[in-house]
C-alpha cells in the first residue's frame, strides 16, 4: 500500500496506539521490505548503522518477545529496562509491549543508587539490564529479580511468541520519568491511547517536509522517543537513532547519514550552536524538530540559517536556502509537544513564543486557584489533551496534587497573547518571587542575555532569595575565541531589565562542565541555587 493511503488508514484504525504500531502497520499491507529502523549499534547479527527492514525489524522484536515469554514475563507486568543503547530501548519497549507487559524505561546516565530506588519502587516483576548497569546495580535492593540482558533477550526464538497482546485504548503500555531535578524522578505512565492521540492526529494530516528520513537526536528511553518510533513506523519513513546526544555526535551522524529532519531537546541544539555550522554539510537537512524546554532565539536563529526547505512560489514549489525549526513546549506528561511555532531565517517572533496549542489540545493560564487569567497576564499553565499521562506509577499523591479544576498543571509560568499566542517565561520552581505579586524569571533572563551578546553560546542564571534579600549571578559560556577577561557585567545589567539588573552580583565565564544538569541535560538550577546558599562567592 502507497504511504499516503495507508497513512489514512492507520488514522481511522480503532485498535491502533502506542502499544501495537508494528504489527498494525503490518497486518495492514505496508512491505516488510521498506523501512524499519536503524541503530547506531549492532544488533541481531547486522553491524550498526544497518537499516532494518520492517520485517527484519518485527523479526528481531519478536525473538525477544518470546525470550521474555519463557521467562514468565505476563501481560501488565512492570518491567524495568536500564541501558545505553538506542537499540536495547526500542527493541525492548517494542517486544513487551508485544506481550502486554508494561515497559519502564531508564535514562542510562541515572546514578546507580537512584536508579536502584527508581526500580524498588515500581514494583515490577523483573529488571533488563545491559552489562554494564548491571554491574552498577549489584548490592541493591531492587525488589525484583534481574531477568537478563537486552542483548540476551534477542536470542529467542521469534516461531515460540506468544500471540500478539491485544490492547484495549486504556491499558497501559510504558513508564518513562522526568528528568529528576530534585532526587528520585517521578514515574510516568502513558496508555495505549494517550500516548497515540497526537501520532493519530498527525497521520491525518499532509506529511510535513523534514519526516521522511529523520535523525532521532532524542534519549532513547524518553516519551518522545516512543512517540518518535510510531511516527515513523506509520509515517513509513526512515529513521536513525542516536544512543548519545552531544553536538559533534548529532554534527557527524548529520553529515554521513544525510537526513532530512533532525528531532532533538534545546540541549542539543545549545550544543550545535558553539560550532561554525557554515563548515559542515548540514544540506540536506529541512526540518529541525524540537520538544521538551522551548529554545532560545540565537540557537534556532544558527540552525535555520543552515540546511534547504521546500516553499511555495507563482513557479510552483522550489527548493530555497534555509531550514525550518518547530518549536514547542512538552514534558513526558503530556505526551506530545502541546504548541508549535515555526521559525525560518525570515521569521522574527520570539521572545519565549511557544505558538499555538494543537488542535488536539486545550490550554489556559491560570491563577492559584485555577481561574483563567485574561491575556497578558503571567499565571500557571494548564493543559487538557487526550494525549496527557494516566498518572504517575505508585503516586497518586503527586499524580492528583498537580490537578486543578479538571486542568493538568505542567509547572511552567506563561501568559497568552491577543491572537492565542502562549510564551514561556519560566519553570514556577526556578523562578523566584520577589513580594508584590512580582516574581523574577531565570529563562526569560537567559533569553534576552543571549540576545543581547554575540559571543555568548549559553548561559544559566541563578536568582537567589534569602530573608527579603535578591542576588542573580550569571553563568556565561563563551563563544570560542571570546575573551574571557572581558567585562560584560553592563551588557548583562542592562539585558536583564531595570528590576533583575539592579539584583546582579556577578557574571562568570564558566565551562559546560562546570554546570549541573539532569540525565536528560536540563540544568539543575535547584542545586546551583543551593550551592549559592551555601557557598561564598569567589
Amino acid at each position: 500500500m502507497r504511504t499516503r493511503g495507508l497513512r489514512g488508514v492507520l488514522a481511522a484504525d480503532t485498535e491502533l496506539g502506542a502499544g501495537n504500531m508494528l504489527a498494525r502497520v503490518l497486518a495492514h499491507g505496508a512491505d516488510p521490505d521498506g523501512p524499519g529502523l536503524t541503530f547506531d549499534t549492532p544488533v541481531g547479527g547486522h553491524p550498526a548503522e544497518h537499516p532494518l527492514t520492517l520485517g527484519q525489524l518485527d523479526e528481531l522484536v519478536t525473538a525477544r518477545a518470546a525470550w521474555l515469554h519463557a521467562r514468565g514475563v505476563k501481560p501488565r507486568d512492570p518491567v524495568a529496562v536500564w541501558a545505553t543503547a538506542a537499540a536495547d530501548m526500542v527493541l525492548s519497549f517494542l517486544a513487551l509491549t508485544r506481550i502486554g507487559a508494561i515497559p519502564a524505561l531508564m535514562n542510562g546516565r541515572l546514578r546507580p543508587e537512584i536508579a536502584a530506588e527508581y526500580i524498588r519502587r515500581l514494583r515490577g516483576a523483573g529488571v533488563l539490564a545491559d552489562a554494564a548497569h548491571t554491574d552498577l546495580l549489584a548490592g541493591h535492593d531492587l525488589g525484583a529479580p534481574l531477568i537478563g540482558t537486552p542483548a540476551e533477550a534477542g536470542a529467542g526464538d521469534p516461531a515460540a511468541a506468544p500471540a500478539h497482546y491485544r490492547h484495549h485504548q486504556d491499558d497501559p503500555i510504558v513508564i518513562t520519568h522526568t528528568s529528576g531535578t530534585t532526587g528520585v524522578p517521578k514515574a510516568v505512565l502513558h496508555s495505549h491511547a494517550s500516548l497515540f492521540a497526537a501520532t493519530r492526529h498527525l497521520l491525518s494530516m499532509p506529511q510535513a517536509q523534514g519526516t521522511r528520513r529523520i535523525l532521532n537526536a532524542l534519549p532513547a528511553p524518553h516519551t518522545a522517543t516512543v512517540l518518535m518510533v510510531n511516527q515513523a513506523l506509520g509515517n513509513r519513513a526512515e529513521m536513525f537513532l542516536l544512543s548519545e546526544q552531544g553536538g559533534e555526535r548529532v554534527l557527524d551522524a548529520i553529515q554521513r547519514w544525510r537526513p532530512d529532519g533532525v528531532f532533538g531537546f534545546s540541549v542539543t541544539w545549545a550544543e550545535l550552536a558553539r560550532f561554525d555550522l557554515s563548515g559542515y554539510a548540514l544540506d540536506s537537512v529541512r526540518l529541525w524538530f524540537n520538544t521538551g524546554d522551548c529554545s532560545h532565539e540565537p540557537h534556532v536563529r544558527r540552525l535555520v540559517a543552515v540546511g534547504s526547505r521546500d516553499t511555495v512560489t507563482r513557479q510552483g514549489v522550489v527548493r530555497v536556502p534555509g531550514s525550518v525549526f518547530i518549536d514547542g513546549l512538552g514534558s513526558s506528561e503530556m505526551g506530545h509537544s502541546m504548541f508549535h511555532i515555526t521559525h525560518t531565517a525570515e521569521t522574527d517572533r520570539y521572545g519565549r513564543c511557544v505558538g499555538r496549542p494543537y488542535r488536539f489540545a486545550e490550554a489556559a493560564v491560570l491563577d492559584a486557584e485555577g481561574n483563567e487569567l485574561p491575556p497578558g497576564q503571567v499565571g500557571w499553565l494548564g493543559i487538557d489533551s487526550p494525549s496527557l499521562f494516566r498518572g504517575y506509577w505508585n503516586d497518586s499523591v503527586t499524580t492528583y496534587r498537580f490537578r486543578l479544576r479538571g486542568w493538568y498543571l505542567t509547572g511552567d509560568l506563561v501568559y497568552a497573547d491577543d491572537e492565542g499566542r502562549y510564551y514561556h517565561m519560566d519553570r514556577a520552581a526556578d523562578s523566584v518571587e520577589v513580594g508584590d505579586g512580582r516574581r523574577y524569571f531565570t529563562a526569560l533572563s537567559e533569553e534576552r542575555i543571549l540576545a543581547a551578546c554575540p559571543d555568548v553560546t549559553d548561559c544559566t542564571v541563578v536568582i537567589v532569595k534569602e530573608n527579603d534579600t535578591v542576588v542573580t549571578d550569571v553563568l556565561l559560556e563563551l563563544a570560542a575565541g571570546a575573551d574571557p577577561d572581558a567585562d560584560r557585567a553592563e551588557a548583562v545589567r542592562v539585558a536583564l531589565g531595570e528590576d533583575v539588573g539592579a539584583t546582579l552580583r556577578r557574571v562568570v565565564p564558566v565551562r559546560s562542565e562546570d554546570i549541573p544538569v539532569t540525565v536528560t541535560g536540563k540544568v539543575r538550577k535547584v542545586a546551583l541555587r543551593e550551592r549559592y546558599l551555601t557557598e561564598s562567592p569567589s
